[in-house]
């Protein structure tokens, strides 16, 4: 079976089927690749009207009483402290983290940023460790072992929010270990808010559910451009319940960087008005964007407290047509069950984005090797491809699989 071929098979397989299935696909997708795009160009981040940006709006996160930065720190890809502190200079007070961004070494540099500045942030991390996500069947012990390894890395005492992570399904939402856990650590003044994070297919039930349950202070939800029918409603429940609401996902992909028919003007400003978008509603407390270098927080931090102009919108129409099947939108998963073995898509085309466009290769690469042998994207070698069909994007789906798992099968 196609799915229990080792990495020598696969590429070996690649040679004998050549241009009918593996090659042609992988092929297919590299010309696919520089049609749309070319070697990333930075953004012009030493401008002189980002120098120095701060933020310049703060809003109130639910029912926590924290008044949250607009725009708020993620660290996948983290490894410098010193960005931390100029974060936090520079006004922003939110900082996200998790032990699974860069196998722990992201919570570890944000502990060392933020000797001295603790109490300027609202701090928060993830019930997973360095190795991933704990699954529902995860015992009161191990959930609690995870977050005291965070602390200690984090060095501090306490987190203000631990978002249970990446939830697909209402089982481990509300699994009776984790509302345990929680209820003991919070006992012991070591997390003070519960939150739940998804950009997964079942992301609209599981964040009613949520809301309903009244366990949960936070939500972390992918939130960009023409995106999920139901999200207005979920944000307008959550405020008004008291209940945060932190975007996630908000450059949609960040394709902005390669785009061959956006000029360097169009990829400067991109993110500008891909933010102003999100924080146009005032029901959302902030976003979280990954920023991993000094140069970030300039570009950034240029679009707190913007509003959002018909430029803006412009500029997000092209950058929709300019992707169009190429964008795998988070929270969909329409060919799932279409896969034979089962392969989670969705996943993998995500971690070939954090290689592709985030510049995270070694995290993208380390998450694709966790997946199950018999479920990563060796198994399109021998298959029809009927998940294509049920695509609403039209996503040339097997080409794209076989050409992320060329990549991200690399040495980490």
């Amino acid at each position: 079976m196609a799915g229990a071929l080792d990495r020598r098979g696969f590429f070996k397989g690649v040679g004998v089927l050549g241009g009918l299935v593996g090659l042609g696909a992988i092929l297919k997708y590299q010309t696919q690749l520089f049609l749309l795009g070319r070697p990333p160009e930075q953004a012009d981040a030493t401008s002189t009207s980002w120098s120095g940006s701060t933020v310049k709006s703060y809003r109130p996160l639910g029912r926590t009483g924290w008044e949250m930065s607009d725009i708020s720190m993620g660290t996948s890809g983290l490894n410098d402290p010193e960005v931390v502190r100029r974060a936090i200079d520079r006004g922003i007070n939110y900082i996200d983290t998790s032990p699974d961004y860069s196998n722990a070494e992201s919570e570890t540099s944000v502990g060392i940023g933020l000797k001295g500045l603790r109490d300027k942030v609202f701090l928060v991390s993830k019930l997973c460790t360095p190795d991933g996500h704990l699954d529902k069947d995860t015992s009161v012990a191990k959930i609690v072992e995870s977050v005291e390894a965070s602390l200690q890395r984090l060095q501090t005492d306490y987190l203000d929010l631990a978002h249970i992570h990446a939830v697909n399904d209402l089982e481990r939402l509300m699994a009776p270990t984790f509302h345990e856990a929680f209820d003991r650590l919070k006992e012991q003044g070591k997390v003070r808010f519960l939150g739940v994070s998804s950009h997964t297919p079942e992301l609209e039930k599981v964040m009613h559910k949520a809301i309903d349950s009244d366990r949960f202070d936070v939500l972390m939800v992918a939130y960009n451009f023409k995106n999920w029918p139901d999200l207005d409603n979920i944000i307008t429940k959550a405020h008004d319940k008291k209940v945060g609401f932190v975007a996630m996902k908000t450059l949609k992909g960040a394709y902005h960087t390669v785009l061959k028919d956006f000029d360097g003007d169009e990829r400067n400003t991109f993110t500008q008005a891909a933010f102003k978008w999100v924080n146009n509603n005032p029901k959302v407390s902030g976003l979280v964007v990954t920023i991993e270098n000094f140069e970030k927080i300039d570009e950034y931090l240029y679009a707190s407290g913007g509003k959002l102009d018909p430029a803006d919108l412009a500029l997000l129409e092209k950058y929709e047509t300019l992707i169009a099947k190429t964008y795998c939108r988070p929270g969909c998963g329409e060919c799932l069950g279409s896969c034979p073995y089962g392969v989670p898509v969705d996943d993998i085309l995500r971690y070939s984005m954090y290689f592709e466009s985030y510049g995270h290769e070694r995290d993208a690469i380390a998450k694709y090797a966790r997946l199950d042998p018999s479920r990563t994207a060796q198994a399109c070698l021998g298959c029809s491809a009927p998940c294509e069909a049920a695509c609403p994007q039209e996503i040339p789906i097997r080409a794209r699989l076989l050409g992320a798992h060329a990549k991200l099968s690399m040495p980490g």
